[in-house]
């Protein structure tokens, strides 16, 4: 499975906030973009629109974890879909299995989520899933293999998670499963992104 295994606190640097969730203390100490004169205002170009289009698809795609070629067919997949486009996008990234693990507080960034995923540790409706970008549905029940509750590489804590999972989500703490109750809606998905424009960038 491709995945990018370059440098996280870079990436974070390059949009001036945290892509990956987990909190980096040498990103608070350096919140500007890499390099020479990433701290220098004098060099601040005004950039083209095209590269504004470019840095919100890179964005999202580093978010999520996902490389060109699949981030480009979830986006003919969406614009197969009624509805609006970038809407849609948003809701299949957010559909993803690592990505549903992570919104579960089960680990504590999607870097973590999708390796608990590939090392076989969730489970969808009862069955082994070890594929991150399985697209769950409404009523899909997510949870811990039986032998990985255990697991140290889990940081699960019922205390922890009350209140903070999202309202189309759901967690028994007491039987340890998840269930994707609907897709979120837009105003649902608290991240920054501007999907106008990748819609924009694609249809050129």
């Amino acid at each position: 499975m491709a995945k990018y295994i370059g440098p996280k606190t870079k990436i974070s640097r390059k949009f001036g906030e945290l892509i990956y969730g987990n909190y980096n203390k040498s990103f608070e100490k350096k919140k500007y973009p890499p390099g020479q004169h990433g701290n220098n205002r004098r060099r601040n170009i005004k950039k083209s629109f095209y590269s504004i289009q470019l840095l919100e698809k890179q964005k999202v795609k580093y978010t999520y974890g996902i490389l060109e070629r699949q981030f480009r067919k979830m986006f003919y997949k969406a614009s197969k879909k009624k509805g609006i486009k970038g809407e849609i996008l948003l809701q299949l990234c957010e559909s993803r299995l690592d990505n549903i693990v992570y919104r579960l507080k089960l680990s504590h960034s999607r870097p973590e989520a999708r390796q608990l995923v590939s090392h076989r540790h969730i489970t969808v409706n009862g069955k082994i899933v070890n594929i991150p970008s399985y697209n769950l549905k409404p009523g899909d029940k997510i949870s811990l293999k039986e032998k990985s509750k255990k697991h140290k590489a889990i940081i699960y804590d019922s205390n922890r998670l009350l209140g903070s999972i999202k309202k189309w989500l759901s967690w028994d703490h007491h039987k340890m499963i998840g269930i994707f109750k609907s897709i979120p809606k837009r105003k649902q998905i608290p991240e920054k992104i501007n999907e106008n424009l990748i819609v924009e960038l694609y249809s050129k």
